[in-house]
């Protein structure tokens, strides 16, 4: 069996560097982009209509704050920082506090659930559900139902959804560099399920555990997206702050 130096096995690996080119031994090189994706701190739970929920709660904009304070410490900096025209998403981008320069972009918006509950009532008689549990149950069938095309009155189709962010993604992958995302669990979940044609079933499966203020990691290599970390609150994890790992 050959042995190798801690030295001689640096040399075998490719040397990495976010939003450059990274080199082998052999010269061949590819760009390197880091796509990371965050839920928005948590938003009014006891809502009715997309407007009322659209407001961080107090635990929401706490979050936001640790979560600024986990960012400064590890990613230092990125190239860009991008969020929604919703307030839940603008409330979380000042709580974090992490870089001055924000582009907006609609394409990181929510669906607007309670709209598509409202048209998924008035087509199959389904009410509307009032608790997180009630939700597991019904996100699924309404998903498919929008994914068939069965909703006639809603704001976008199932598929421009998941395309409009797709967009995006693919814009930024072309710019390089480390884009930081502020955004929704159905955004994040559609796109992850995009990603591994996973469906709508997998869809909801994907949106129901996801934290608020969550960290979603992704790298690209050429024309390649690999999933990194999912769903993932280093800045909740002390004992005093496990009240806020809220998904709801």
């Amino acid at each position: 069996m050959t042995e190798f130096t801690p030295n001689q096995v640096s040399d075998l690996l490719p040397k990495v560097t976010i939003g450059k080119h990274y080199e082998t031994r052999y010269s061949i090189i590819m760009e390197l982009s880091e796509i990371i994706l965050v839920r928005h701190g948590q938003a009014n739970t006891g809502a009715k209509n997309e407007e009322s929920y659209d407001k961080l709660s107090p635990t929401g904009h706490q979050q936001a704050i640790w979560l600024g304070d986990y960012l400064r410490g590890n990613l230092k900096t990125c190239d860009r920082l991008i969020c929604g025209t919703l307030r839940r998403h603008r409330e979380t981008v000042e709580g974090i506090n992490f870089q001055e320069n924000v582009q907006i972009d609609p394409r990181v918006n929510e669906m607007r659930y309670f709209d598509l509950a409202e048209e998924f009532k008035v087509q199959t008689k389904t009410p509307i559900p009032n608790s997180h549990e009630e939700f597991i149950l019904h996100a699924p069938k309404l998903f498919n139902s929008w994914y068939r095309g069965e909703l006639d009155a809603v704001h976008e189709s199932y598929l421009h959804f998941a395309q409009r962010f797709k967009n995006l993604i693919t814009e930024l992958i072309a710019l390089g560099g480390r884009s930081v995302i502020i955004t929704s669990g159905g955004v994040i979940s559609m796109f992850i399920a995009e990603l591994f044609k996973l469906g709508p079933n997998g869809f909801a499966r994907l949106l129901f555990p996801i934290y608020n203020s969550s960290i979603h990691k992704f790298h690209s290599w050429g024309d390649e997206i690999f999933m990194v970390s999912y769903n993932a609150t280093p800045h909740l994890d002390l004992e005093d702050r496990h009240y806020a790992q809220t998904i709801v």
